[in-house]
């Protein structure tokens, strides 16, 4: 990778473009989408604006490539690579190389974005610099491995994943067994160990005996499967945790599928930010990178703001008595920050647990020590909800099952 002295020394000879195109790639390996339209006006205002200065090149940047805050903090992981500062790198070395930190001392914690950054640029090094870090991420591997990668993954915060540990647990919850109870229907069936005496069928069963009640048959009561509704929050303050959803969601729809005892009678999916999308068939799909592409195409609000109250609006008047029966479970996967009238989501989130069994709220700001429901919206949904869950690890989707008790 090019140095920003070097950047600064070839200006003519068309390093700056390289370099430029560079970070750019860096950028959206990092999760950052970045379009080619942007990079040629980036390209037009470092040179009406000049890069004699690192911060002036900095906001230059940022200005033309960042549309939604929650990429600056990746967007400067990658800036602060590029320019090779030597604080962060050496931050970035205790991170990603415990094995050669001193046992007494207790590693930083990384910030959010920083492996994703890290792995980001490693990725366009020129060779002999890539042969080294691919030495180096061997060695983390060995190093890792030794305290059980397993139980570390399920630990870790999906924020501060790298893209691999991503994908690994993309995979994790794919393989999640999730067993929830059935709820006990009114109707009864014959059973040998039935909690109940069958007094029609043990009256009938004495007719054949002259009228001697000989046996008591028993019944028991049918359990039946509930219908589950999930509705995910895909604002840009969510993305972290929508995509691990998705995957979440998939995996227990495919399993219903695919099972003769699932849990669940139906599986109804929605996303919601600036608009509610139903993305139900889409996320059934067996293969989860075939499902999550189809409701990438499908949904139109990703990474934008949220409007809780008004889609929950839109779910109780269009959808509510298609999909709700009066014993479902409703998922509700948002941080409760709402952009919109606190009054609206009064309303609505009543009315939606007025219409099923259960609400549950999965809310990824309960990894947080310190949380506390001081937002409007976090205060306004709590007191309607039935079980507040975390949902910002594979142990928290793990335990989740707890929720359902009957």
């Amino acid at each position: 990778m090019a140095s920003a002295n070097s950047m600064l020394v070839n200006r003519d000879d068309g390093r700056l473009v390289d370099n430029i195109i560079y970070f750019c790639r860096a950028l959206r390996r990092a999760g950052v989408p970045v379009a080619p339209s942007q990079i040629k006006d980036l390209i037009r205002a470092v040179k009406v604006v000049g890069f004699s200065r690192k911060q002036d090149f900095y906001q230059t940047l940022l200005a033309c490539l960042i549309t939604k805050r929650e990429h600056i903090q990746v967007f400067d992981q990658v800036f602060q690579l590029f320019w090779r500062d030597p604080e962060f790198l050496n931050k970035m070395m205790q991170t990603l190389l415990p094995f050669a930190q001193n046992l007494d001392e207790e590693p930083p914690e990384p910030k959010a974005a920083a492996n994703r950054a890290a792995e980001a640029m490693s990725d366009n090094l020129p060779p002999p610099m890539a042969r080294e870090t691919k030495n180096q991420e061997e060695l983390v591997l060995d190093a890792q491995f030794s305290f059980s990668q397993n139980e570390r993954l399920a630990s870790m915060d999906f924020e501060q994943m790298s893209n691999a540990e991503i994908t690994d647990a993309e995979r994790a919850i794919a393989q999640l067994d999730f067993h929830f109870p059935k709820r006990f229907s009114r109707r009864t069936r014959a059973s040998v160990r039935g909690e109940r005496i069958d007094i029609r069928a043990s009256i009938h069963h004495a007719r054949t005996n002259g009228g001697e009640v000989l046996k008591l048959l028993r019944k028991r009561r049918i359990e039946k499967p509930r219908n589950l509704i999930i509705l995910i929050d895909i604002s840009g303050s969510m993305s972290a945790y929508s995509r691990m959803m998705m995957h979440f969601a998939n995996a227990i729809s495919t399993n219903r599928q695919h099972s003769n005892t699932s849990s669940w009678a139906r599986i109804h999916t929605f996303t919601f930010g600036t608009q509610l999308t139903n993305i139900s068939r889409l996320i059934a799909d067996r293969d989860p990178d075939v499902a999550l592409k189809s409701v990438g195409q499908s949904v139109q609000d990703w990474d934008g703001g949220t409007k809780i109250g008004e889609n929950l609006e839109d779910f109780n008047l269009h959808w509510s008595r298609r999909v709700l029966t009066s014993d479902a479970v409703v998922l509700l996967m948002t941080d409760g920050l709402e952009r919109g009238d606190t009054m609206v989501l009064e309303n609505q989130i009543k009315r939606l647990k007025l219409s099923c069994d259960k609400l549950i709220w999965l809310n990824p700001l309960l990894r947080f020590d310190e949380f506390k429901p001081l937002a409007n919206g976090i205060k306004t949904i709590l007191p309607h909800v039935d079980k507040l869950v975390s949902c910002h690890n594979i142990n928290s989707l793990t335990e989740l099952s707890q929720a359902f008790d009957r």
